[in-house]
């Protein structure tokens, strides 16, 4: 008689990870990951502490118009097209309230991949072209090793590259082109 033993789901899976291990599920596949090193969280706080206060609520302009999160858990297709930037962003007027759960089901407007060495090929070989598909008009990857940023912007389904940037420079990166970002605060 044949067994019928029950086999979890990708999204599953993803759910039960040990602790110290992220997932997601791009292109019909889980990859697993550890946790951020400490030049990659440095990296993403700082970055974040830049960016909230100017763009998000209340802003320092008053304007508020951005949702930006960290690692928020993005489903292009609920359950089965899963991905956690490190860095995501809303405008207020597509995204006008923050989902109850962890789902986030509205495609974000900028999102922005810290690289590691562990992550670097799946960012710019399976993450990029995920991202252009389903619409995000604008992506950011920052390496912490090689002191860089480079914008992207979508143009017809396509990345162009808008700006790169490397060690101290300061830059005006889109679509937060009003912020001064001075990168050499980004770097441990």
């Amino acid at each position: 008689m044949p067994s019928l033993a029950y086999q979890l789901t990708l999204y599953e899976q993803l759910e039960v990870l040990p602790e110290g291990l992220a997932g997601e599920i791009l292109n019909g596949q889980l990859h697993t990951q550890p946790r951020p090193s400490g030049p990659h969280a440095y990296t993403e706080s700082m970055l974040a502490g830049d960016l909230i206060p100017a763009y998000g609520r209340g802003g320092r302009d008053g304007s508020g118009g951005w949702w930006i999160l960290i690692e928020p858990e993005i489903h292009f297709v609920r359950d089965q097209e899963v991905a956690v930037p490190d860095l995501a962003g809303w405008r207020r007027e597509r995204m006008p309230k923050i989902p109850n759960g962890h789902r986030f089901g509205v495609v974000p407007d900028w999102i922005c991949e810290i690289l590691s060495p562990s992550t670097a090929s799946k960012d710019r070989e399976i993450k990029l072209p995920l991202y252009a598909h389903y619409g995000v008009a604008y992506v950011w990857l920052v390496d912490p090793k090689r002191r860089t940023l480079e914008a992207y912007g979508l143009e017809q389904g396509r990345w162009r590259l808008l700006l790169k940037a490397a060690a101290d420079a300061v830059v005006h990166a889109p679509p937060f082109s009003e912020l001064e970002l001075r990168l050499a605060t980004l770097w441990v």
